[in-house]
């Protein structure tokens, strides 16, 4: 379970990199993913969740 948290830990870390570095950036990113239609939002997640499989995949 520790695993878990810490997992989670390094998520919130990552995200919260771009905003703190480049707000301006990550505001124009924030803007042209809010033009996206749900279909291609739900295509990049689902190929991230993919995408972290295989990477536990290969890492375990």
């Amino acid at each position: 379970m520790d695993t878990l948290w810490a997992a989670l830990a390094l998520v919130l870390v990552i995200e919260g990199l771009l905003p703190f570095l480049s707000p301006g950036g990550w505001r124009r990113m924030f803007m042209q993913v809010l033009q996206l239609s749900d279909g291609q939002i739900r295509f990049f997640g689902l190929c991230s969740v993919l995408l972290g499989l295989v990477l536990l995949a290969l890492l375990s």
